[in-house]
C-alpha cells in the first residue's frame, strides 16, 4: 500500500480541525490605519471604493467597484525594493511564491509594550526565546506579538503620536541587523504600522528595519492581528500580496496554519 500524501493529510486536517486556519489580516476599508510621514513627504493613500455598479442600470446582475490604495496600506507585504538599500533587489511581482509559505516563530511582548508602548526588541530577547523554544525557523517568518492591533480600530491609537512623533514598538537598530543580517528568517512581521519602531526615525541608522531587512533581501509584514492565537513555534503562514509588477509592496491576505490537538 502506498504511504498517504502529504497534501491529502493536510486537506483532511482541515476538514477535520486537527489543522486551524487562523487570519491574521486586518480588513481593508477607509478606516484602516495609515502611515503618516512628515509633511515635506509624499503620503500614502486611504483606501477608498468606488462603485462600478450593484444590480442597477449600469449593470443590472452584478456588483463591482474599483478600489484606490497606497501599495503599504492595511496588512501588507514590503519587498526590498521599498528601500533604497534594496532598490536594486526584488519587487513584489518577483518574490519567489516558495517563499510566500514559510514556518513561523512568534516573540510575545505583549507585557513589555503594556508598560512602554517604546519598547524595543533586543538581541538578547531574541536569544532568550531561542534558549527556550530552540532556533528561529531557517526560511521562515519572525512575528512580533505586543498586542498593538487592539488599537487598529483608531488612526489616532494606532499611530500613538505627540509632538515627538510616533510611539509604538519594535527592534533595536542592533536587532535589526541581526535579524537581517545573521539570523536564519526571510523576514520580519508586526502587528504596527510599519515593521519599524515610531521612534525609529532618531535610530542609527534611520528605520533600521527597513534598511537592514530590504537590504538583505528579506521581507517585512505589517499590521497583523490574531498573533495570540498562534503557539511560539509550529505554524506556518502564508502570505498572498498582490504581485504589482515593478511594485514595492502590496497589501496581502496573510493566514497561519495552526496544528491543534
Amino acid at each position: 500500500m502506498s504511504e498517504p500524501s502529504v497534501l491529502a493529510a493536510l486537506v483532511s486536517g482541515l476538514r477535520g480541525g486537527s489543522i486551524e486556519v487562523v487570519d491574521l489580516t486586518s480588513p481593508l476599508s477607509s478606516s484602516t490605519p495609515v502611515i503618516q510621514l512628515p509633511p515635506q513627504f509624499g503620503q500614502t493613500a486611504v483606501f477608498e471604493l468606488e462603485e462600478i455598479s450593484r444590480y442597477d442600470d449600469r449593470g443590472p446582475a452584478w456588483y463591482w467597484n474599483n478600489f484606490r490604495s497606497g501599495e503599504h496600506t492595511g496588512t501588507h507585504f514590503d519587498a526590498p525594493n521599498h528601500w533604497v538599500t534594496g532598490k536594486d533587489l526584488t519587487d513584489v511581482a518577483s518574490v519567489p511564491a516558495g517563499r510566500l509559505i514559510a514556518p513561523a516563530a512568534v516573540l510575545d511582548f505583549t507585557a513589555e509594550v503594556a508598560k512602554n508602548p517604546d519598547f524595543v526588541v533586543e538581541i538578547d530577547h531574541v536569544k532568550a526565546w531561542e534558549a527556550e523554544n530552540g532556533p528561529l525557523p531557517e526560511g521562515g517568518w519572525l512575528l512580533l506579538r505586543t498586542g498593538w492591533s487592539a488599537r487598529s480600530h483608531s488612526q489616532e491609537a494606532f499611530l500613538n503620536a505627540d509632538e515627538n512623533g510616533p510611539h509604538t514598538p519594535g527592534l533595536s537598530a542592533e536587532c535589526a541587523r541581526w535579524v537581517a543580517e545573521e539570523s536564519p528568517v526571510i523576514g520580519l512581521g508586526v502587528e504596527t504600522v510599519g515593521t519599524d519602531a515610531g521612534g525609529a526615525h532618531s535610530f542609527d541608522p534611520a528605520y533600521p528595519c527597513h534598511s537592514y531587512l530590504m537590504g538583505s533581501d528579506k521581507y517585512g509584514l505589517t499590521q497583523l492581528q490574531n498573533l495570540a492565537a498562534l503557539p511560539p513555534t509550529g505554524s506556518v503562514v502564508i502570505a498572498g500580496p498582490l504581485p504589482i509588477v515593478t511594485g514595492s509592496g502590496a497589501p496581502a491576505r496573510v493566514l497561519a496554519l495552526v496544528e491543534r490537538s
